[in-house]
């Protein structure tokens, strides 16, 4: 059955950070992803992750101005020198991390931008990144986000990220696959992940439409995950999901996964 790691950007939120490790290791997870390291030393994570036995499994390149609603920088026309720089510090944190997989958020091109110049610069950017990447021992994700949840992201399709790849021709760029937005965006759960199985590296889960724990919307999780068991993923599910009452109390759906030692 799939192995799931805690997404500590969204579970454990009622507590501190670094709070959130030993809190998801007491509630069974084995590892975690969450969305940066940046704000704190790779040190201090490292220490925090070994003291907790927790394996760090994903985090995302820099994006931009999160605080302000910048969502990525990959294809973001004329911010290629503030992304390859964040390249090099990814791969600080990453190796500091034993972290063997990064996530490139494509973000929201400014206005006015043409979708072939998004486009020309997301290859162009993934063409930098991947075999410096892969030099280090580190994938390359890229994350397809649906534009009820982040208007104007521009890679909001599973299939969009597929013939990126195909353009960027390296055999270090992935995809991320997350069901709550393969959901939103198109459905097609089982479908598009048996379409682009080779391309997917990692995947996410939350429950439709309100973003919160399987069980509580529309997606049959106890039949996609038999379906993904069936045909050989081996990867890990990040819970990057809103829980409705509580990081505890929603954690009811995965305690029979958690105990197998997932």
């Amino acid at each position: 059955m799939p192995k799931f790691c805690a997404n500590l950007s969204m579970l454990f939120t009622e507590i501190e950070f670094l709070d959130r490790f030993a809190a998801a290791r007491k509630a069974g997870f084995k590892a975690v992803e969450y969305l940066f390291p940046y704000p704190y030393s790779k040190d201090t994570l490292a220490k925090t992750l070994s003291e907790n036995g927790m394996k760090q499994i994903l985090f995302n390149l820099p994006a931009g101005d999160w605080a302000k609603g910048e969502r990525g920088l990959g294809a973001v026309p004329g911010r290629e020198k503030e992304f390859q720089e964040g390249v090099a510090t990814t791969i600080e944190y990453a190796k500091a991390l034993d972290c063997g997989m990064v996530n490139c958020l494509a973000g929201v091109p400014p206005s006015g931008a043409k979708p072939e110049e998004a486009r020309k610069t997301l290859i162009a950017n993934l063409k930098y990144a991947a075999p410096r990447l892969k030099e280090a021992g580190i994938k390359l994700l890229m994350e397809p986000i649906n534009n009820f949840d982040i208007p104007g992201f521009w890679l909001n399709r599973v299939g969009l990220a597929s013939d990126i790849i195909d353009e960027v021709g390296s055999d270090n760029v992935y995809i991320q696959y997350d069901l709550y937005h393969q959901q939103r965006s198109e459905g097609e759960l089982i479908g598009n992940y048996k379409r682009y199985k080779p391309k997917i590296a990692h995947m996410q889960l939350a429950d439709n439409p309100e973003r919160n724990e399987p069980g509580t919307g529309e997606i049959n999780y106890q039949f996609v995950f038999e379906e993904l068991d069936r045909l050989g993923y081996e990867g890990w599910i990040g819970c990057e999901y809103k829980p409705k009452a509580g990081t505890e109390a929603g954690l009811g759906w995965i305690r029979k996964y958690l105990s197998k030692g997932a």
